[in-house]
């Protein structure tokens, strides 16, 4: 596979995010609604990604996203560079002190255990990157004069509003103006487009997207909602299982779309809260290949597996070009996320490469 990739003397950032993040509010093992005390991470769809590129596997990365100028927002900015990744692309925008200009998103978020899942209650209405535009990012400076290989952004960002879809759309068009490679994770959320038009606007954004995408991520629910394609054969029983269909439909987006260089989704089974069994597959030159699978999976927290992936999956192609190295380092990444605390991954590169090569759970001393 052959991914033109743009030198990496010739740019400032190996990948850059655009989306949202939010401050996360973590009851440990409690619940929200009982909560007395949080821990506090950052996290968010798009820049959990790039994180992941930076702290797990040494590239370069920056995020593109807005905050409001509040303590809040600083609080937020100080996770994100203890994190490692460039902050100087952030807009700040002025707000009046209680938010109704505008504000930072929050994300309340229990892990779930056993039989109890995982649960989330997010309050990011009228938040500052929800009504960003292209003018706060200056994307001919940031594609054309500092340089970036990897775009990465997606769905959950798109639905935040009228302003996220078209802001969006035109930074992939920029992106491609400039040789830069995009990433796009299609996370398809209902309760979040029904604010500005539902499964329609969600398509028709999506499938504008989609033309400038080089990698597209997603699940079978992302694809037959955001793309308008179908899994055959699947009943409620056996999504995500039915690889026969799910292939054809991967077929079908490719050749709808031939800009696609790969197609990648994970494949979750959902045993409890706790364990579950865990793959992924990777489309690319019109081949399937399939992840190890990690079966009956212990987890810690599920939140931020599916972007740990996509950050293994994205280092693998942009290094090395091998869709099976790619997808097995995404899966790999994604398994050991998801046995730590929060949305960000706290694996090494090292790890990683150690479980594809099936490294063992025992104490290292």
């Amino acid at each position: 596979m052959k991914l033109n990739v743009r030198p990496a003397e010739e740019c400032r950032y190996d990948a850059v995010s655009l989306g949202e993040i939010m401050l996360r509010l973590d009851p440990g093992e409690g619940r929200i609604r009982t909560a007395r005390e949080f821990k506090v991470w950052e996290g968010g769809g798009e820049y959990n990604v790039v994180r992941g590129l930076h702290k797990c596997f040494g590239l370069r990365s920056g995020v593109l996203t807005a905050f409001a100028d509040n303590e809040v927002g600083k609080l937020l900015k100080d996770l994100i560079e203890q994190g490692g990744v460039d902050t100087s692309l952030i807009c700040w925008k002025k707000t009046d002190g209680i938010g109704r200009i505008c504000r930072n998103g929050l994300n309340f978020t229990e892990r779930g255990f056993g039989i109890r899942g995982a649960v989330g209650c997010s309050d990011r209405a009228n938040t500052a990157i929800s009504k960003a535009t292209p003018e706060d990012f200056n994307f001919d400076y940031i594609f054309g004069t500092l340089g970036v290989r990897w775009l990465h952004t997606g769905g959950i960002y798109a639905a935040l509003s009228e302003q996220s879809c078209e802001t969006v759309i035109e930074a992939c068009k920029m992106a491609k103006k400039y040789g830069t490679l995009v990433s796009y994770d299609l996370n398809y959320r209902p309760s979040m487009w029904s604010a500005i038009g539902g499964l329609e606007k969600a398509r028709e954004v999506n499938r504008e997207v989609a033309k400038y995408v080089d990698v597209m991520i997603g699940n079978e629910e992302d694809f037959t909602a955001c793309l308008g394609l179908e899994v055959e054969g699947n009943d409620e029983n056996l999504k995500a299982l039915n690889l026969t269909g799910y292939y054809k439909m991967i077929e079908e987006a490719a050749k709808q779309y031939p800009n696609f260089e790969a197609i990648a989704t994970t494949l979750r089974t959902v045993k409890t809260a706790t364990v579950n069994d865990w793959k992924a597959i990777c489309w690319a030159d019109g081949k399937v290949y399939m992840s190890k699978e990690y079966d009956n999976l212990e987890i810690m927290d599920r939140v931020g597996g599916g972007d740990s992936f996509a950050s293994g999956l994205i280092y693998g192609l942009m290094t090395t070009g091998d869709p099976e190295l790619a997808v097995n380092y995404g899966a790999a990444h994604g398994a050991l996320a998801m046995t730590t605390p929060g949305d960000t991954s706290m694996a090494s590169k090292e790890e990683v490469e150690s479980i594809i090569k099936n490294g063992s759970a025992r104490v290292k001393r």
